[in-house]
């Protein structure tokens, strides 16, 4: 089992341009979209986060069921759900601006413990941003360290959501020490500041940077640089891409019994070539379509 942690929450995304366009709403959230992906790609997997009891929750959860993820341990409230409207420039990319306040993912509670079968827990994007929840899913994040469990981090930088860039530039540096495999953009790693070798020294096995239609490169604590070129297709928007990386990353990890520190360390460059070359053909098909919509195995075929 690997379980995802963090917010679910409703993209809604331009139908033409300027900012009047119409807007569709779909599906969302890092985490959301990583445990989609999982699901779709056949990897046990359970979300932990808080959804609201609207319409908008009860659609996020069917979204997840349908994916064959397991609900069981998401928290309910009566608060909204939270809202990110989203603008695509010329090159598919996204940006975002968020409506909050008030909303029922910012209330998620650290569960009392984790599924005994649990292999991995992911976390990432708002959910590490927003009090009172941030603290709760950085008590999980803590407490999956401490029991051996492998954690892999996206920051998933959302620089309008963070008050205090230092503040949380230093709460970044207290995690690394929990966590086993960091995957970042090049544009995250440009805003957080540091270094590859520096966050390794700090606690990962392998940090994974995404360099967008130009690929991925993987560092670690061996020594082993390596990169991969993007896959060519025809970019419709780049929404979900990067949860689509994470999913695919910890699918292949797990499917070449690789859920470990350690077992990272062994991967050597012919692992780690497989492994980046298949994140990236599952990026390129979420980046072929329109929003958040990863692949499904058998679009993949077998890792």
């Amino acid at each position: 089992m690997i379980v995802v942690a963090g917010e679910a929450l409703i993209d809604l995304v331009p139908q033409g341009t300027g900012a009047l366009a119409g807007l569709k709403p779909a599906l969302g959230g890092g985490p959301y979209n990583t445990a989609v992906a999982l699901g779709r790609l056949g990897s046990p997997t359970a979300f932990s986060s808080r959804t609201s009891y609207d319409a908008f929750g009860e659609a996020l959860l069917d979204g997840l069921r349908q994916a064959g993820v397991d609900v069981s341990g998401v928290q309910r409230g009566t608060e909204p759900t939270t809202l990110a409207v989203a603008t695509i420039d010329a090159n598919g990319s996204a940006a975002y601006s968020f409506y909050v306040d008030g909303t029922a993912d910012r209330l998620f509670a650290a569960p009392a413990e984790l599924p005994a079968d649990v292999r991995a827990v992911s976390f990432g994007t708002c959910s590490l941003v927003l009090e009172p929840g941030a603290s709760a899913y950085e008590e999980l994040m803590r407490t999956a360290a401490a029991r051996g469990v492998f954690t892999a981090l996206d920051p998933n930088i959302r620089a309008g959501l963070i008050p205090d860039a230092d503040a949380y530039r230093a709460r970044f540096k207290s995690w690394l020490p929990s966590m086993s495999l960091l995957k970042l953009s090049e544009e995250d790693a440009l805003w957080l500041g540091g270094t590859p070798r520096e966050w390794l020294a700090a606690g990962p096995a392998a940090v994974v940077i995404t360099q967008g239609g130009d690929g991925l490169t993987v560092f670690t604590r061996d020594g082993v640089v390596h990169s991969v070129p993007g896959e060519k297709v025809d970019v419709v928007d780049t929404i979900g891409a990067g949860d689509t990386v994470n999913a695919a990353l910890l699918h292949g990890l797990s499917a070449l019994d690789a859920l470990s520190s350690p077992a990272l360390e062994l991967l050597g460059t012919e692992g780690w070539n497989r492994l980046l070359r298949f994140a990236a053909r599952a990026a390129a098909i979420t980046c072929s379509r329109a929003g958040a919509e990863p692949p499904y195995a058998s679009e993949l075929g077998d890792f």
